[in-house]
């Protein structure tokens, strides 16, 4: 039947509607951002005084909250990505736990004082004043977020860590020659390109092989699950209490060997003991089929979710906030880097409110490449993620092992979906490890070249983990410390010509 002239005008106003509503938000979104970056601005302004470079100090605020966005929408998404890709989690639900425990681990646990960047990269003998210098600092801040805003436009999970270190790089050699970088120290950092995937995807794919053989592939798991999953719960409050006192908490409590050991037997027992008649009374209340199992994991991931938000804020904060703390500190005292920086509260205020208004806004397309788009993910991967995450900063810390929390999560990804694709694609051959015709001729699977055909064919549908992504962050990894040196050679040139121009 015919529409009515009623009808179609009424359609059109419905689509109108649909239309403004989606230009409201596209506005809102920017707009709200805007209006974050002027309250930085202007909290560095009425914090910090008067003085002769208090205007550096001003813009120093702006390009800080800018960061900081930027690390919010990046960084966290490694941590909230698993848990909504697995439905653990909803994107509000994700977003509001992280942007609260980000804040507070930012504010609460970011510490009084932070080792500056410049400190760690650019030899002690380099000549820097309190000019030069917060140019430096300021070029390689808006190198870095400029190139993680735009792994963030790409949806690529980036390391903002590395950014920093490759825009203190090009600002440092642009301008007190290639002797000012410790080169050593870069070296270090590129090796942990390596180190950081690798530790985390092993110790993820170890996680999630032995949750498997010990519940997954049995045939009683109702009896599996009461036995096992209190220990893994207690595994995972061990090293999360561990994880937070020795990496968390860090910069407020040094608790000692001894008594981080402790805590962890303690933590260990306690979550067993509560664990324990929460998974006896939904193991019988539900058969146990492959999917209650995993909802077996959901508190407990909900809980990791939540503390390595915690976490990231206070150990992270230092990368949204840490270079303008540095040039709080050289402005204030007129000279040039120091070896360590007091963090005032305000700094902490614009780096934590930063770190959640950026997750809020931007959070979202990072968030579905680590949690959709790598692999598919369910409540028990996302759960060896999150454990993964902690035990390899735990691991890396104890041997000194430079890592990346970036690299670390998404490494573990990688580890989990190529354990599912070696499982499922076990037996089937693959010609790509052999001549054609042997895989033709020899294999009892290949009775004919049709039936070999089908076996490819088959294998190639069982490729689990999407190459196009891993090729793509792989890339962006590699990518990022010599871009972000570029780009903030190239700034601090622009701002030191400025700079000249303004007080000529």
């Amino acid at each position: 039947m015919a529409k009515s002239a009623l009808d179609k005008d009424l359609e059109k106003v419905a689509q109108l509607k649909k239309a403004a509503q989606s230009t409201g938000r596209s506005f809102a979104v920017p707009g709200l951002a805007i209006v974050f970056l002027l309250g930085a601005m202007v909290l560095g302004a009425l914090s910090f005084g008067s003085g002769p470079l208090s205007y550096l100090v001003i813009l120093a605020s702006l390009i800080a909250g800018y960061m900081a966005l930027n690390v919010g929408a990046n960084d966290v998404a490694n941590n909230m990505g698993p848990a909504v890709g697995s439905r653990a989690l909803t994107l509000a639900g994700a977003l509001a736990i992280a942007a609260v425990c980000e804040a507070a681990g930012a504010i609460i646990a970011g510490g009084n004082v932070v080792g500056t960047i410049s400190h760690n990269l650019v030899n002690p003998g380099t000549v820097l004043d309190a000019k030069n210098f917060i140019l430096v600092m300021m070029s390689s801040f808006l190198a870095a977020g400029i190139w993680t805003h735009l792994a963030n436009f790409l949806g690529a999970p980036v390391s903002t860590t590395h950014a920093i270190v490759g825009g203190v790089v090009g600002a440092a050699v642009i301008s007190a020659g290639v002797s000012a970088v410790h080169w050593s120290v870069l070296g270090a950092i590129v090796a942990s390109w390596v180190i950081s995937p690798a530790l985390g995807g092993g110790i993820a794919a170890l996680l999630l092989a032995l949750i498997d053989r010990l519940i997954v592939e049995r045939a009683d798991k109702a009896a599996a699950a009461r036995r096992f999953v209190p220990l893994l719960v207690g595994l995972m409050a061990s090293v999360f209490a561990m994880y937070l006192m020795t990496e968390g908490l860090k910069r407020i409590w040094h608790p000692g060997f001894a008594g981080v050991l402790a805590a962890g037997v303690g933590f260990f027992l306690i979550g067993w003991a509560v664990s324990r008649p929460w998974v006896a009374a939904r193991s019988q209340d539900v058969a146990m089929n492959g999917k209650s199992v995993n909802r077996l994991f959901v508190p407990p991931l909900i809980f990791a979710t939540a503390l390595l938000s915690f976490a990231h804020g206070a150990n992270d904060v230092a990368n949204a906030v840490g270079p303008l703390a540095a040039i709080v500190d050289a402005a204030s005292a007129g000279s040039g880097p120091s070896d360590t920086v007091a963090l005032p509260l305000w700094v902490l205020v614009i780096g934590g409110l930063g770190i959640a208004v950026g997750l809020a806004l931007f959070g979202p397309r990072v968030i579905r490449t680590v949690g959709e788009k790598i692999t598919r993910m369910n409540e028990i991967r996302a759960f060896c993620v999150a454990l993964s995450a902690a035990i390899t900063v735990l691991v890396a810390s104890a041997f000194g092992l430079p890592v990346s929390s970036t690299h670390i999560a998404v490494g573990a990804i990688f580890g989990v979906g190529f354990l599912r694709e070696f499982k499922t694609n076990r037996g089937i051959p693959n010609p790509a490890v052999q001549p054609r015709s042997t895989f033709l001729k020899t294999s009892h699977l290949n009775r004919t070249p049709r039936e070999a055909v089908e076996n490819f064919q088959k294998r190639e549908r069982r490729r689990l983990v999407r190459r196009r992504q891993v090729l793509g962050i792989v890339a962006a990894w590699l990518v990022t410390v010599p871009a972000a040196a570029l780009l903030s050679a190239v700034f601090c040139v622009m701002m030191s010509l400025a700079v000249a121009v303004t007080l000529a």
